[in-house]
């Protein structure tokens, strides 16, 4: 996909116009941020709205991410733990303290 993620007012106009003209390109919108399908149509929307409007547009290429992926294991077990806890105002670190569940540190850390 790509992310098209605008930083003025023209920029913002000029992606709902986009977005409203080519429903078949647009995946999701977000207001100032919009996900267009990874086709050639969808580059040259993004590509257009840059051209127009230089800095006060950001395109970035996204994957969709695949939770189930083993280098996601550690975060995935970590977020179901912590999510399933008793007192829901517990830190994660403290949560975390004693378990087997990764430091705070160590997934800032863990590149994916």
């Amino acid at each position: 996909m790509i992310l098209v993620v605008t930083y003025s007012r023209a920029a913002r106009q000029a992606l709902r116009n986009a977005c409203r003209a080519h429903e078949d390109a647009v995946v999701r919108r977000f207001g100032r941020v919009a996900l267009l399908e990874a086709t050639a149509f969808g580059a040259f929307l993004g590509l257009r709205l840059r051209e127009r409007h230089g800095g006060d547009v950001q395109l970035e290429r996204t994957t969709p991410l695949n939770e189930f992926e083993d280098a996601f294991a550690d975060a995935r077990e970590a977020a179901v733990a912590y999510e399933d806890r008793e007192s829901p105002s517990t830190p994660y670190a403290k949560f975390a303290a004693g378990r087997d569940l990764p430091s705070k540190e160590r997934l800032r850390e863990q590149e994916l």
